[in-house]
């Protein structure tokens, strides 16, 4: 049998020690997780809303498995529907302000089901260069044409815009919160440009939900602008605590993607406990603000202890920290340092970012409290003058 080679970079981390993935965790997905044996302070998470272990959330999963069992057996286009997912859909459109939406198995089938066939073999996709890698590989699966503009450069986007056929489709496909910076597309000059060029617009608001917007309704929300949003995509694994994703648009674009989404098609639907959890999820959300006004207390509090420490920051504007180290090899090893003293952040190197932007991605969560994000940032400080991270201000 054909056998790849193991990746080069992959190789050298794992010689050197200081290799950052797949690092197994022996406890529930909390602001403090269990490593080695060890307590960890979690900083890496997307569990922003800190629900995972949310007892509402547990108990409506256990109660979802002793009426429709562990699994649907089957996609949801043949007898993997249940009343649950059509309960799930209805109120999600809801949410979103949508006519309409459809649930997939995961945030990724979402974007791949979507962006293989919305748009055809003479029309456009136009992609923001950070976009996340599922958009990148559903418009390969697309016949169309895939442009790229810099990122959140406005006029770049409009210079691709104007240089392509008026009479063709063409749709913009933009993270909501891009996932690696934490910055916000600028929705509004989309929109503007948008509607100049004839041009539809969907946003991945898969780090947006539950953290921006009215009742974390997500960026087109945050911005006023639903309704110049011709398609909303969002993911369970985060705020919602959960695992699958959902694609909300008028009721003829959804129809169409019920018969035309491959990966909707020919995959196993949610199960039932997914499906409850997020249900209950959302119940939480619309109805205790608490838990978005305590994330943004945490996002900001740790955002001015880091900027006073003289970290160097990107643009963020969201949950998501990034922390420049700009060096392939010492991201890796401060990753490996701060968790054996006792902090989990996630390592991000290319292809997520460039190579000259390699960063620690430091999240928040609803649940941490201010002394753990204390402690965190002291760690932190100590471990960039041990490495010698020069991105950090000599006077801390």
């Amino acid at each position: 049998m054909y056998k790849r080679l193991p990746v080069k970079e992959a190789v050298i981390a794992k010689e050197k020690g200081i290799y950052p993935y797949f690092r197994p965790i022996s406890s529930a997905q909390d602001t403090e997780v269990i490593i080695d044996g060890k307590r960890v302070l979690m900083f890496g998470s997307n569990s922003y809303l800190g629900l995972t272990s949310h007892p509402k959330i547990k108990e409506a999963a256990k109660q979802a498995i002793e009426t429709y069992g562990t699994g649907c057996a089957g996609s949801r286009f043949l007898n993997g529907t249940l009343d649950l997912h059509i309960e799930l859909e209805d109120r999600l459109a809801r949410y979103v302000g949508k006519e309409k939406a459809i649930l997939f198995s995961t945030g990724f089938q979402a974007n791949l089901g979507a962006l293989s066939c919305l748009t055809g073999r003479n029309d456009y996709i136009i992609l923001d260069e950070y976009d996340h890698a599922s958009i990148l590989d559903g418009s390969r699966l697309s016949y169309s044409k895939v442009i790229k503009y810099r990122h959140n450069n406005m006029e770049d986007l409009e210079a691709k815009l104007k240089g392509l056929p008026p009479e063709v489709n063409k749709l913009i496909v933009v993270d909501g919160v891009f996932s690696m910076e934490g910055d916000l597309a600028r929705l509004p000059e989309i929109v503007d440009i948008a509607e100049k060029y004839n041009t539809g617009i969907m946003v991945d608001d898969a780090h947006g939900l539950g953290v921006v917007g009215d009742k974390g309704a997500g960026t087109a929300s945050h911005f006023g602008l639903t309704d110049k949003v011709d398609v909303i995509m969002g993911t369970f694994s985060k705020s919602f605590a959960s695992l699958g994703g959902f694609l909300a648009s008028d009721a003829d674009t959804i129809e169409y993607l019920k018969h035309s989404a491959r990966s909707l098609i020919f995959s196993a639907s949610m199960t039932p406990a997914s499906v409850a959890s997020v249900m209950a999820a959302l119940e939480i959300i619309e109805t205790e603000p608490e838990h978005i006004e305590k994330l943004w207390a945490n996002t900001n509090y740790a955002k001015g202890l880091l900027m006073e420490a003289g970290f160097e920051l990107g643009p963020t504007a969201s949950p998501i920290i990034p922390v420049f180290v700009r060096d392939h090899e010492k991201t890796f090893a401060i990753a490996k340092l701060l968790q054996d003293n006792g902090l989990f952040v996630n390592p991000v190197v290319p292809p997520a970012v460039p190579a000259d932007a390699t960063m620690l991605r430091f999240s928040l969560m609803a649940t941490h409290t201010f002394e753990q994000i204390e402690e965190a940032v002291e760690k932190m400080q100590r471990a960039f003058r041990k490495l010698n991270i020069i991105t950090i201000k000599e006077n801390i």
